[in-house]
């Protein structure tokens, strides 16, 4: 395991560093959080800059450690994050470029690389909780098509996308964490209905989608019939192990800004705030180490996160809670106030121990995985 960046890579950020600097300045003003159209348009602008600047590809052609660069320095600069884009990048683009047919990659990846395609994550379902294995969606073999029924809920960024990655079940006798299927489903076919779920915070970033007798072509499995799970778990690792990775640089600079309001409210002077200060820095730096190793890890491994992802998610999800707990402290009664950034993170933080797998299902999988615990069930 080596932490150490090369001289190729420090260069690497030279140049991305530069170009962030030009770049930046010129972006429109971003939309607000319950204007998904107004913010597929500005995510996926910004992914066509990155693509004709030939930064798009980090995400999958780069190694690890040029993806953790670039989330580095993007955050740090200020720039967009992923934001519509972020299942098609972070979730679906990298599983059908590990998993997916030649004729699959040359179909999918680059319309995400260079903005114009929107994927929605097509997983959780009503009565699955978070026991994902749980789903009950259908899909029945018709001819050279899957006829697909069920419904889907907590569904990203369905209002604006063009693709689904969805699970369904393909073998109804099969144990559970069999007879699943992973396809790539068109969002205009017809039988699909999208209904918008706000959340706390205001967006609409969630959605449920009912599907009635969808016909979804067989050439749009990834992976093998029956073969979903594992295909799945490949893009949890994905998600679990590199999704949140620009968040944590988000985090600290976050952490920095409460310091310097602290400072200039009277916060400061409170004993117990500023060791509170204290140790979430020592907490993200730590997530930050845990990050490169698990980078470094994936890098000679073959590029595909291991479980030490679910270790960081675990982790992550607390810290960044009890993060916008102090902010709320920090702002006082301005907390309350909804026009707040802050505030609305706060609102937005309360789902990380849900998203990407709750807290109680990573720590099966480090107690089970990692630990070599008996299993839970």
């Amino acid at each position: 395991m080596d932490l150490t960046y090369t001289a190729e890579e420090e260069d690497f950020r030279a140049r991305l560093r530069a170009w962030l600097a030009v770049a930046l300045p010129t972006l429109p003003p971003k939309p607000s959080p319950d204007d998904w159209p107004g913010r597929r348009k500005y995510d996926t602008a910004w992914q066509r800059a990155l693509y004709d600047a030939g930064y798009a590809d980090v995400h999958w052609d780069a190694s690890p450690t040029l993806r953790l660069i670039f989330l580095e320095e993007t955050e740090t600069a200020g720039a967009p994050y992923v934001g519509a884009n972020f299942v098609g990048l972070l979730h679906a683009g990298p599983t059908i470029a590990a998993e997916g047919t030649a004729q699959q990659r040359e179909r999918w990846l680059r319309p995400i690389l260079t903005g114009e395609a929107v994927w929605c994550q097509g997983f959780s379902e009503p009565d699955a909780g978070s026991d994902l294995a749980a789903l009950r969606t259908r899909a029945v073999r018709d001819g050279d098509a899957y006829v697909v029924t069920g419904s889907k809920i907590w569904t990203s960024h369905a209002e604006v996308a063009d693709w689904c990655e969805l699970l369904v079940r393909t073998d109804p006798a099969a144990p559970k964490h069999r007879g699943i299927t992973w396809l790539a489903m068109p969002m205009d076919a017809p039988g699909i209905t999208v209904r918008p779920l706000r959340t706390l915070a205001g967006s609409t970033e969630f959605a449920e989608v009912f599907l009635d007798e969808v016909r979804v072509p067989v050439a749009n499995r990834v992976g093998a019939e029956n073969d979903g799970w594992r295909v799945t778990m490949v893009t949890l690792s994905f998600e679990r192990g590199t999704a949140f990775v620009g968040e944590v640089v988000a985090c600290r600079r976050t952490l920095g800004e409460l310091a310097r309001t602290a400072r200039a409210n009277g916060r400061w002077d409170d004993a117990v705030l500023r060791r509170r200060l204290g140790r979430l820095h020592a907490e993200f730096a730590a997530l930050w180490r845990l990050t490169q190793w698990n980078v470094s890890e994936a890098q000679a491994t073959g590029g595909v996160p291991g479980t030490g992802g679910s270790v960081f998610k675990l982790h992550y999800s607390h810290a960044r809670q009890e993060l916008y707990d102090t902010a709320a402290e920090v702002l006082g009664p301005d907390a309350l106030d909804l026009s707040r950034d802050w505030t609305l993170d706060r609102l937005s933080s309360l789902s990380y121990t849900i998203a990407a797998g709750t807290s109680q299902i990573q720590r099966n999988i480090v107690a089970e995985r990692i630990l070599g615990l008996p299993k839970d069930r």
